[in-house]
This record gives structure tokens, C-alpha cells and sequence, in this order.
């Protein structure tokens, strides 16, 4: 009878274990706001790299709704959306270094703040505060001709700059990036 007890007591420990595990490696992809990423080449090599969640709009008003004017916002979802250069930069004017950032936006109708946080690894929400800013930089809006369902962070290469773009509902957020 003891036996029985140990070999099911064991069972479940096993079992328990498992689904723990199993919970901890989650698909991230089978998420409502997906992983995505995007990146930027610049010369001899070096890169920007951003891993962010993509949203989906829902038929929601986004700007001014789901996401207030005014307020920091995680420029995505789930996780904080990460930048990681291995260039030293200049965004948007503000110098920045080679290294791992996490990004946050400000959006207001007719301006943008691009937040360059030095704090990482936390999650998107919420934000850690200005006394972890590297950078606030403005950054130029302007109206989409038709919406886009999937929040999606880019980049235009063009003359070994790069300008990120932030597209969602009817807004692009976009700011220019040189290496320095």
C-alpha cells in the first residue's frame, strides 16, 4: 500500500513538473500580440535590433483610447520592446552608444517622444520612470492612408541611415538613425 502511495505520489510530482515546464516555454507565437523584430544595417556590419509584441487593433480606437496621449507606452506589448545597437548612434540628434535599451513612446496627436530607457529586462508595463531615461527624442507623426491591423515597428535604409517607423491604426511615428 505504501508502494502505491510513493510510486502515485512521485506520479503527480512528475506530472506537475512537466506542465511547469511546459508553461515556461510557452509558444510565444500562438500570443494575441505575437513576437516580431526588426532590423537595421549600417555600415561595415554593425546593427540595430528591436524585438517587440505586435497588437492587434480589433476594431479598437487605438491612439487616445487603448493607449492614452500623454502617457508612456511599451511601443508594443507583453515584454518590453527591446533596441539593441552595436553601433554608437545618433537618434533623432541624441547621441547614443552601442549597447541594449528598452524603448518607450509618448504619443500625442500631433507629437511624439521616442524614450530610450537604460533600464532592460523588465516587463513592457509599467513604464520604470524618467530616472532611467538615456534619451527623450521627438519624433515626426503623420497619418496612414488606410489602417494597419498589427502594430509593426520597421526600418527604411536608405543611404546608410535608417528611419524607424512605428505604424499602427492610421498613425506612423518615424524617427531617423545614423551611426555616428
Amino acid at each position: 500500500m505504501q508502494r502505491r502511495i510513493a510510486f502515485l505520489g512521485i506520479l503527480v510530482l512528475g506530472v506537475c513538473a512537466a506542465l511547469a515546464v511546459a508553461r515556461g516555454q510557452q509558444d510565444k507565437s500562438k500570443r494575441p500580440s505575437p513576437p516580431a523584430s526588426a532590423d537595421c544595417k549600417l555600415a561595415a556590419g554593425k546593427t540595430v535590433h528591436v524585438d517587440y509584441s505586435s497588437p492587434r487593433m480589433k476594431g479598437r480606437q487605438i491612439y487616445g483610447g487603448l493607449v492614452p496621449y500623454g502617457k508612456p507606452w511599451r511601443a508594443g506589448a507583453n515584454e518590453a520592446t527591446t533596441f539593441v545597437t552595436t553601433a554608437n548612434l545618433s537618434v533623432g540628434g541624441k547621441d547614443v552608444p552601442a549597447g541594449s535599451y528598452t524603448l518607450f513612446a509618448i504619443p500625442n496627436q500631433d507629437k511624439w517622444t521616442l524614450i530610450i530607457s537604460k533600464k532592460t529586462g523588465e516587463w513592457g508595463e509599467p513604464y520604470p520612470g524618467d530616472e532611467h531615461d538615456f534619451a527623450r527624442v521627438d519624433m515626426k507623426v503623420s497619418k496612414l492612408a488606410s489602417p494597419v491591423e498589427d502594430f509593426t515597428i520597421s526600418f527604411d535604409e536608405a543611404g546608410g541611415k535608417c528611419t524607424m517607423r512605428l505604424d499602427w491604426e492610421t498613425t506612423r511615428a518615424s524617427i531617423e538613425i545614423a551611426e555616428k
